[in-house]
């Protein structure tokens, strides 16, 4: 039994030293060690589930929730064309009225 205990304690020794060899290199190459899964070429990520809808302009839904992030409660689009994107609500009982360009990210033009 005394046998076997001193082999198992030399075998965790030298795992030891192992994994302290194996991190002081890795910690020598920098930041650039990592893991990751990517698709498609590289250079190019292709996350699934996930769309960019901004790009071309600001869609009524994303016009919605950045209205109810505002604040507005029973938000609704009251028109969309090429300029502007309109959502009225309320806001702590009143009528508001919120106007977004249609552009990338929806910037507040209007209240």
């Amino acid at each position: 039994m005394t046998n076997f205990i001193a082999k198992a304690g030399i075998a965790l020794l030298i795992s030891l030293g192992a994994i302290a060899g194996t991190t002081s290199t890795a910690a020598a190459r920098g930041p650039d060690v990592g893991f990751g899964i990517y698709f498609g070429t590289p250079g190019h990520h292709y996350y699934s589930g996930h769309r960019h809808h901004d790009r071309r302009g600001c869609f009524p839904g994303q016009a919605l929730r950045k209205a109810e992030r505002h604040g507005v409660r029973h938000a609704r689009i009251v028109r969309a064309d090429h300029r502007r994107v309109v959502v009225k609500g309320r806001h702590h009982r009143h009528h508001v009225r919120m106007v977004f360009a249609n552009v990338r990210g929806c910037p507040l033009i209007g209240r």
